[in-house]
């Protein structure tokens, strides 16, 4: 169904997914039962909205870089900091969020929380304008000595962050399905007009500038949706799928953007024209060779998984 609400639309896909995947999963594997009841059940019925709040101005692809700090007293942890580019955010109900409690261990020092929507301190800086995905909300957030319970805490020990974003790794997965939807979009639209639209007294469709073009098209994303079957195959099998995620999300997400490009060539004057969505399909599929990691990154994790770093 990842791959359908790309299709349809991305924005709305990928704003419902942050909620049923980085937004709720992290609870549902590793939350105390207490944490399940008070807010996955009613992530799952629909009553609560989730955000997933981890990119900070000078910490994107590094979260070590991050600034937000987590501070422990006798009544929980007080949390400061300011967050960036958290989609839901205007209207969660809650937001799950990274801060370091012990700075000197790195990775191993960071800790997630989940801190409720009205709780004193969370505040909505403002709404982010983007040029892309523009149904779905995105927001700078600031935490100013917000006050949680230990209760909060998921995992029920601080230093969780890596083995519970190493289980939301799927979310890579996500991705690539959506992309792969976007994609098969854009091409179907392209082929479409290609078959209609006449020039030189035939469809352009049948002059090998643009035949080759579609075959290229389709080529790529049959294999960028095998490449996403795999990994969710792995994930589904219990199988250790981290290069696999990494290669499905960045081969992907590369190929809407080559393929949504195409269909705005194929279009030619008419790509640009604001009744159709060919420029919504560019717009949208260059936001995820940067989103949830960029192409730079997973070809990083990639060479790590390889053993070449």
């Amino acid at each position: 169904y990842c791959e359908e609400l790309g299709y349809v639309c991305l924005g709305i896909g990928r704003s419902i997914m942050g909620h049923c995947c980085t937004g709720t999963r992290p609870i549902y594997l590793f939350g105390t039962e207490e944490q399940k009841q008070i807010y996955l059940v009613p992530a799952i019925k629909g009553i609560k909205k989730s955000c997933f709040a981890l990119t900070e101005p000078n910490a994107g692809s590094d979260n070590r870089a991050m600034e937000t700090k987590a501070k422990r007293d006798a009544n929980g942890y007080i949390i400061n900091g300011t967050k960036v580019w958290a989609s839901n955010a205007t209207f969660c109900d809650y937001a799950i969020v990274p801060a370091y409690t012990d700075t000197s261990q790195g990775y191993r020092g960071i800790s997630l929380f989940i801190v409720d929507k009205g709780t004193p301190g969370f505040n909505i800086v403002r709404k982010i304008r983007k040029e892309s995905l523009h149904s779905m909300e995105t927001t700078e957030l600031s935490f100013e000595d917000c006050r949680v319970p230990e209760k909060n805490l998921i995992g029920e020990k601080e230093g969780a962050f890596l083995t519970i974003m190493g289980a939301i790794d799927i979310a890579r997965v996500d991705v690539g399905a959506a992309v792969t939807g976007l994609a098969q979009a854009a091409y179907d639209t392209a082929l479409n007009y290609a078959k209609q639209r006449v020039a030189f007294g035939r469809p352009i469709g049948q002059h090998q500038a643009i035949g080759f073009k579609l075959v290229d098209m389709a080529t790529e994303i049959e294999a960028a949706r095998l490449l996403v079957r795999k990994a969710a195959w792995l994930v589904d099998i219990g199988q250790n799928s981290t290069r696999l995620d990494s290669m499905c999300k960045l081969f992907a997400s590369e190929v809407a953007v080559r393929v949504a490009r195409e269909a705005v060539q194929i279009h030619g004057g008419y790509g640009f024209d604001s009744e159709l969505p060919l420029m919504r399909y560019l717009r949208d599929a260059l936001t995820y060779t940067v989103g949830e990691g960029t192409s730079e990154m997973q070809r990083r994790i990639i060479m790590r998984e390889l053993g070449l770093r």
